[in-house]
C-alpha cells in the first residue's frame, strides 16, 4: 500500500505541465543524440548540465534521464535502417536489425525494437520502485568505512565489467582519483595540488573534464575520419510484425529485460554490457543459432530490451547508495550536487517528491518515446543526411558556452581544451574516458569517508575489516580482482566485447 501511495505521489509530480515538457524535451534530445553518429549521452548531458542551474531540481533530472534512455531508442533507428549505430549499445542491433531491413522488414524491426524497449523500460521502472526503498534502508546502516569499501568495490567492478584493457582502465581510474584531489583539503582547508593557480583551489569541475574528454575529443576523432554520405532507404514498410516474428521475439524481450535489470545494477554495467550479453545468451539458447546475423527477430528484440532495462536499472545504485555505476550516472551525481542534493538513501526521505517523481517520469518518458519514434522515423532518418562538418561547429559552440556558464570564467575553457587534446590522445591509445570520470566523481567521496573512518577509529586501519559489512565489500572487491586475473575469465571478458571492436 505504501508503494502505491509513493507511486501516486510520483505521478502527481511527473504529470505537472512543466515536468511533462522537460520529459518530452529530454526524450526528443535523447532520440536525436542516439540517431546522430558522433554524439552520445555523456557529452550531451555534460553540455546541458549548466542549464540545470536555472531549472527546478526535479525538472532538470527528468530531462537528463530522458536524454539517457532516449538515446537507446534513437540508436536503434539508424542501426536498423542504415547499419550505423548512433549509440554504442546499438552496435549489436545492427547484426540482425539491419538484415531484417535488407529483407524488406524494416518497419517490423523498428516496431519490435520500440515494443521491446518500452516493455523493458516499464519493467525496470517497476523494479526501481520495488527494490529502491529496501536498498535505501540497508544503506542507512552504512558508516564511513562501509561507504569507502562500497566505492572501492564500485570502481573495481567498473574496471572488470567495462570493455577494453584492464590495466588501461585501472590507470584511467587512478588519474581520475588524482584529479579529484586537486583543490582544498576537506579537513584542514589548505589548498593542495593547485600549482599556485587560484582557479584550481575549488578543484577541477567534472563537467569541464567530461566536455573535454568526451565532447572535444570526440569532435577531433570524428573530423579525422573521411566523411561518407549515408545512403538511406526511405522505404520503411509496414510497422506491424508478423505473428511468427512476434512469437520469436517475445521470449527474447522477457529474457533481455531480466538480464538488463540485473546487469544494470552492477558498476560498469548499464546498457552496453546488457546488450552484448543478451545477444550472446539468445544465440546460445536458440535451436537455430545459424539464423543469427541474418535477420532473426530474437537477435534484435533481446539486446534492444536489455539495453533499455540496463540503462534505467543503473539508476538504482545512484538513488539508493549514491554510487554512480557509469559515466552518465556520474554526471547525474553532478546534477544533484548542483542543487545541494546529496545522492544516496537520504534522498528518499528528504526529497520524496524528487525521488518518486523521477521514477514516475521514466514510465511516462518511455511511453513518449514509443509515440514519438515510430511516426517520426522519416524525420530522424533525414537528419542522417546532414554532413558532420555542419554539426561539429554547433557542438563546439554548445560545449564552450556550457563550460563558460559554469563559473563565468575563461580559464575553464582553457582547461576544457587541454582535456580535449589529452582525451583525443587517450582515445588513440584506446584508453576509455568513463573510468576517469568515475574516479574523479568518487575520489573526493572516497577520501572523505576514508579519513572520517580513521578519525572515528583513532587511526586504526583495521576498522575496514573489523566491521562485517565493510569486510564483505572489500572481500567481494578482492574476489573480482582475482577473477579478472584468471586467464579463462580474461579471455571470456574479451570475447564478450569482440563485436564492439
Amino acid at each position: 500500500m505504501e508503494l502505491f501511495d509513493n507511486l501516486m505521489l510520483g505521478f502527481s509530480v511527473a504529470f505537472t505541465p512543466e515536468n511533462l515538457i522537460y520529459a518530452l524535451l529530454g526524450c526528443i534530445l535523447g532520440t536525436l543524440v542516439g540517431v546522430l553518429p558522433g554524439l552520445g549521452p555523456v557529452p550531451t548531458i555534460a553540455m546541458l548540465l549548466p542549464i540545470t542551474y536555472v531549472l527546478p531540481p526535479i525538472a532538470g533530472l527528468i530531462m537528463l534521464a530522458g536524454i539517457y534512455y532516449g538515446t537507446q531508442y534513437g540508436g536503434s533507428t539508424t542501426a536498423i535502417l542504415v547499419n550505423l549505430p548512433g549509440e554504442t549499445a546499438a552496435v549489436v542491433t545492427t547484426l540482425d536489425g539491419h538484415q531484417m531491413a535488407k529483407n524488406g522488414r524494416a518497419g517490423a524491426a523498428l516496431a519490435l525494437a520500440a515494443i521491446g524497449s518500452f516493455f523493458a523500460g516499464s519493467v525496470a521502472t517497476l523494479m526501481i520502485a520495488a527494490f529502491a526503498p529496501p536498498l535505501a534502508e540497508i544503506a542507512f546502516k552504512f558508516g564511513p568505512a562501509e561507504y569507502f569499501s562500497l566505492m572501492v568495490l564500485g570502481l573495481i567492478g567498473a574496471v572488470v565489467l567495462a570493455s577494453g584493457s584492464v590495466p588501461k582502465a585501472v590507470g584511467m581510474i587512478l588519474i581520475g582519483l588524482l584529479l579529484g584531489m586537486v583543490g582544498t583539503d576537506v579537513n584542514s582547508g589548505v589548498a593542495r595540488y593547485d600549482f599556485g593557480i587560484p582557479e584550481l583551489q575549488d578543484g577541477i569541475d567534472f563537467g569541464i573534464v567530461a566536455m573535454g574528454v568526451f565532447g572535444l575529443a570526440e569532435i577531433m576523432s570524428n573530423l579525422e575520419q573521411r566523411e561518407n554520405r549515408v545512403q538511406v532507404n526511405d522505404k520503411v514498410g509496414s510497422l506491424y510484425p508478423s505473428r511468427q516474428e512476434f512469437k520469436e521475439a517475445a521470449p527474447a524481450m522477457v529474457r533481455g529485460t531480466g538480464l538488463g535489470c540485473m546487469l544494470g545494477l552492477l558498476p560498469g554495467g548499464g546498457a552496453v554490457l546488457s546488450s552484448f550479453s543478451s545477444y550472446t545468451l539468445e544465440k546460445k539458447l536458440s535451436k537455430t543459432p545459424e539464423r543469427f546475423g541474418k535477420g532473426h527477430p530474437a537477435g534484435l528484440a533481446g539486446p534492444e530490451s536489455a539495453n533499455n532495462a540496463g540503462a534505467q536499472a543503473s539508476f538504482i545504485p545512484l538513488l539508493t547508495l549514491g554510487i554512480p555505476g557509469n559515466a552518465v550516472m556520474a554526471l547525474m551525481v553532478g546534477a544533484m550536487t548542483i542543487h545541494n542534493i546529496q545522492p544516496g538513501p537520504q534522498v528518499m526521505s528528504s526529497h520524496p517528491e524528487l525521488f518518486w517523481g523521477l521514477i514516475a517520469s521514466m514510465w511516462i518518458g518511455n511511453l513518449m518515446l514509443v509515440v514519438l519514434n515510430l511516426p517520426l522515423i522519416g524525420i530522424w532518418v533525414k537528419l542522417l543526411k546532414v554532413p558532420y562538418r555542419i554539426l561539429f561547429p554547433a557542438i563546439l559552440v554548445f560545449c564552450t558556452i556550457g563550460v563558460y556558464s559554469l563559473n563565468y570564467n575563461v580559464f575553464d575553457i582553457y582547461v576544457m581544451a587541454i582535456f580535449g587534446v589529452v582525451g583525443y590522445i587517450w582515445a588513440k591509445l584506446k584508453c576509455e574516458g568513463a573510468p576517469l570520470l568515475l574516479g574523479l566523481v568518487l575520489g573526493p567521496m572516497m577520501e572523505e569517508n576514508f579519513r572520517r573512518a580513521l578519525l572515528l577509529s583513532r587511526g586504526e586501519f583495521t576498522t575496514f575489516i573489523d566491521r562485517p559489512l565493510s569486510a564483505s565489500l572489500l572481500g567481494a572487491a578482492a574476489v573480482l580482482v582475482v577473477l579478472v586475473a584468471l586467464p579463462s575469465v580474461r579471455s571470456k571478458r574479451e570475447e564478450a566485447f569482440v563485436e564492439e571492436d
